[in-house]
């Protein structure tokens, strides 16, 4: 197949790139809008508990849970004739549109419940809390324009927008911001280092040129995809940074062995089918591994999961698709220029150093020293660097969860600010921290509802409970019903908490409130229960998602090698480099470590979907440098059929290269280590941290050191299975050589 691919692409170039080029203005044009189509949620299932109540309040009750609040300030008080006119004012224009509904303010609210809407600072601030109606795109797009025409400062009143709706919104726009600077960061820094991999400038650019080709591509995949199904925003930033690493990762492996094949005085046209031959056969493995990898996401009910998985695969493939045709088109036509404009000739001249001697021969490299090394005291550093990694894991041993809230964002964002002002001086009005109990179709007597809510209130750190019965504090009865909290459909309550609704003290109080009996069938919703929800559908999928990356993975690697001791090698080492990224994430992220280097709020737990998301990439990704580093090493087993010579040869002829892919692909990731969104910052940094790691310890320490360990068991299988393997003929003849006549194209420069 690959062989029909590289003759087709070597003896149609030019149709193909003139085809390519069309297809990236295409591409352009399409997803040129994609961001606008994106949704910023996805991280509870619409069949959730919580989901559930929220629905039931939005229809029954006119959106009595607030998504979107108002925070006005005064200098003279919120009493003060100004301050009044402002929030009245404020409450009209509200009112007045269709799409809000339940709108509540210190101002229009009759005592005593008006002064839950007031800070408990001497009233140098106020609310006012609303409901927008639609699904999370719409409201965050609602709330963007309320936030455009209500807010800012007049007259000594400054006005500022809060709630879940405004926080969707600042979320998406800074990611939108965030992905502009990571870019503009990535692209540069990749050229920098493919110039000081390759020499060459022409060389240099292909990889980058194919990594923009895949960015195009990932922008128009992601607008089809909105017309099919939700897809998160922040699949924006990854999709986008992972087409750019994967892209220029297998360009330069295809680059790199065309070059080497060049040296081996193949013509062009033979060396680019050679190169895809052979470096064409490891990008394939490699895609099909991350691609298996990111497809296990689709088993969520979360569509912010899922969207990576949709999105992920589509990108996985273009970037291969370009590598493998796009590519070579281009090396047949640039033929032997593709070592033009080497930037080390005239810099060796500046130096006044001697010309290069040409490339070194793999026995004489630095990376076959240093394997041979490793080798030789195989037993100790394996032991060594396996200690290490798991020490460096340990910290991932007490890990917690919760569902992101506005602490994501920066301290300078006017919804985080709210959200500050909220927990500490709106004890009882903070709309995240309580928690609404739904009794759906409850026909029964106040007494019953009272009963229920005096028991609630005698919980601890729960400092009010509000019901159709009343205001019940301490197990006592010390205000009158809130309006509206009953009608022909049911009733609720609101349970008032003072604790942190997404930490373990906030599932712990959780479960205490559905431990009281309730009256009639109780549904929960809040902050605290959506929480939970999360957290339930993640668990009640991981098990089916970490079986499904396993198997495929252990399937895949035996077709590339025709083993099963290095399938099941490779899992072991990627589980102890993820092991200790994990743990670095827990020990900055959970535990608050470089959070004034990173400008990021610790809370003291980690967003669940950021482990989940990251286990799959990663692991997709590390196969990316075990597929390329095996297949060299395969080649020269099957050459020779000595394992240690094997193993030294091919990481002298590997170690090079995909230490600078790991170089160029930590640069793409780390690129969102400068996001102002925290959980973005945990992803970024986690990939980078398990790229570098599983390039360098895990690559040229670990890995030669149990292949050294294992020998020639490297490569059993049982005889069923390796018959089963040649019969399926996945394997490329290593002793082929590509032999076609040089077309004119081609000529040498």
């Amino acid at each position: 197949m690959l062989y029909r691919i590289a003759r087709t692409t070597t003896r149609y170039p030019r149709v193909i790139l003139i085809a390519a080029l069309a297809l990236v203005v295409g591409c352009g044009l399409f997803g040129a809008t994609a961001a606008a189509h994106l949704k910023s949620g996805g991280f509870v299932a619409s069949d959730a508990e919580s989901s559930q109540v929220n629905r039931i309040l939005s229809e029954n009750f006119g959106g009595a849970s607030p998504n979107f609040v108002l925070l006005v300030s005064a200098e003279d008080g919120v009493d003060s004739p100004t301050a009044r006119a402002t929030g009245l004012r404020l409450v009209d224009a509200l009112r007045a549109r269709p799409d809000v509904t339940a709108v509540q303010s210190y101002w229009t609210t009759p005592p005593p419940f008006s002064t839950a809407l007031r800070s408990n600072d001497g009233g140098s601030s106020a609310l006012i809390a609303a409901f927008l109606e639609g699904d999370e795109t719409e409201v965050q797009k609602i709330a963007g324009e309320l936030t455009e025409r209500l807010t800012g400062s007049t007259d000594g009143v400054t006005v500022r927008q809060g709630g879940i709706a405004a926080i969707y919104h600042d979320v998406n726009e800074q990611t939108t911001r965030d992905l502009a600077v990571a870019e503009g960061i990535a692209v540069p820094l990749s050229m920098i280092v493919l110039i000081l991999v390759f020499g060459s400038l022409v060389a240099a650019s292909l990889p980058l040129a194919v990594g923009l080709f895949a960015i195009a591509a990932t922008m128009a995949i992601l607008r089809l995809f909105t017309f099919v199904t939700d897809v998160s925003i922040y699949a924006l930033n990854m999709t986008t940074a992972l087409g750019l690493a994967l892209a220029i990762d297998y360009s330069l492996f295809i680059v790199s062995r065309y070059r080497e094949e060049l040296g081996n005085g193949l013509d062009p046209t033979a060396a680019t089918i050679r190169a895809v031959q052979t470096a064409g056969r490891t990008v394939l493995f490699s895609a099909l591994t991350v691609a298996l990898s990111l497809a296990a996401l689709s088993v969520f009910d979360l569509y912010f999961l899922r969207s990576f998985a949709y999105a992920g695969v589509a990108v996985v493939a273009a970037a291969a698709a370009a590598a493998i045709v796009i590519l070579p088109a281009a090396l047949v036509l640039l033929g032997y220029r593709v070592n033009a404009l080497d930037l080390r000739v005239p810099l060796r001249r500046l130096l006044r150093r001697p010309p290069s001697a040409g490339p070194v021969p793999p026995e004489q490299s630095g990376w076959y020293r240093l394997v041979t090394v490793v080798m030789r005291h195989a037993a100790p550093i394996t032991v060594v660097i396996i200690a290490l990694l798991l020490v460096l894991g340990a910290p991932f041993l007490s890990v917690k969860f919760g569902y992101p809230d506005d602490r994501v964002l920066p301290t300078s964002s006017t919804s985080r600010q709210v959200g500050d002002e909220l927990r500490a001086r709106f004890p009882q009005a903070d709309p995240g921290a309580s928690t609404t109990i739904v009794l759906d179709g409850y026909t029964g007597d106040a007494a019953g509802v009272g009963a229920y809510a005096a028991r609630l209130s005698q919980l601890p750190n729960v400092p009010a409970v509000l019901s159709s019965a009343g205001t019940f504090v301490n197990g006592a009865r010390v205000g009158v019903a809130p309006p509206g909290m009953a009608n022909g459909t049911g009733t609720y309550l609101t349970v008032v908490s003072h604790v942190d609704p997404f930490s373990p003290e906030g599932e712990r109080q959780l479960e205490a409130i559905e431990a009281v009996q309730a009256p009639a069938e109780a549904l929960y919703g809040g902050a605290a229960a959506v929480n939970a929800d999360s957290l339930a559908a993640l668990n009640d999928r991981l098990p089916l998602a970490a079986t499904l990356i396993v198997l495929a993975t252990l399937v895949v690697l035996f077709l590339f090698t025709g083993s099963v001791v290095l399938p099941i090698k490779a899992l072991a080492l990627n589980t102890l480099s993820l092991a200790a990224a994990f743990g670095a994430m827990v020990w900055v992220f959970q535990e608050g470590h470089l959070s004034d280097l990173l400008g990021f709020t610790a809370v003291g737990y980690m967003v669940p979907t950021m482990p989940i998301l990251m286990f799959c990439l990663a692991f997709g990704l590390s196969m990316d440098y075990e597929v390329f580093l095996l297949s060299r090493i395969r080649e020269e087993w099957l050459r020779t059929h000595d394992n240690t010579r094997a193993v030294a040869i091919g990481v002298a002829r590997t170690g090079r290269i995909f230490t600078a892919a790991a170089v160029l692909m930590a640069i793409v990731l780390g690129a969102m280590i400068t996001s102002n969104v925290s959980f973005m910052q945990l992803m970024g940094l986690g990939l980078t941290l398990t790229v570098l790691v599983d390039a360098t310890i895990i690559r040229a320490l670990l890995a030669p050191a149990l292949m050294r360990l294992l020998g020639t068991a490297n490569w059993w299988a049982p005889k069923t299975l390796a018959r089963l393997h040649d019969r399926i003929g996945l394997a490329e003849d290593v002793d082929q050589r590509a032999i076609a006549p040089e077309p004119e194209h081609a000529g040498r420069t």
